[in-house]
């Protein structure tokens, strides 16, 4: 059996609970309060932000509508989906595999990897990101919307070469890479 890295550590005692940090229980249908972000034709609703976990980690709703996705890319931090409902089509280090409902990828950080709805409905991920700060990046560069299903604005040919060239700019930022497809 192999031997897991967190039982590997020096055993030290757990820390004190922080009374100053607080329980959140996301509703991201009916809770106003959190954000829907439209990007790449998707929308994403950060459900824990890395506010809320002193950066340890952020979780995503993620609506992937017919055809959605992000192009491919990399970047320096683990990545996890669940697929909720529907499938997806993901692409990790130039190979292709189908996730189906109930089934989970793990990306490791730095690896090339993207994911794109190929499906006719419309798929429901969960995405983990560890650490925190993937949601930062989507609230930086995406556009507000007013529900987890609402789609983001269309485009025009200007404001896609915008879009892209923001993206561009901002990804160093936040530790990620955009690779040609």
């Amino acid at each position: 059996m192999k031997q897991r890295l967190i039982t590997s550590k020096p055993i030290s005692a757990i820390p004190a609970d922080d009374p100053h940090r607080k329980l959140k229980i996301a509703k991201p249908d009916t809770d106003p309060s959190l954000p829907h972000i439209g990007l790449v034709g998707d929308t994403y609703t950060v459900l824990i932000s890395g506010d809320d976990t002193k950066g340890r980690y952020c979780l995503i709703d993620m609506h992937v509508p017919p055809g959605g996705g992000p192009p491919p890319h990399r970047h320096d931090f683990e990545e996890s989906f669940t697929v909720l409902a529907g499938a997806i089509e993901a692409t990790f280090r130039g190979r292709k595999s189908v996730i189906q409902t109930g089934e989970t990828l793990s990306i490791p950080a730095n690896a090339a990897h993207s994911f794109t709805n190929t499906s006719k409905e419309s798929a429901r991920l969960l995405c983990i990101c560890a650490p925190a700060g993937r949601e930062e990046f989507f609230g930086e560069i995406g556009v507000r919307v007013s529900t987890r299903t609402t789609p983001p604005p269309m485009l025009d040919k200007r404001a896609q070469a915008a879009a892209l060239k923001k993206a561009e700019v901002l990804t160093p930022k936040y530790r990620t890479e955009l690779l040609k497809p």
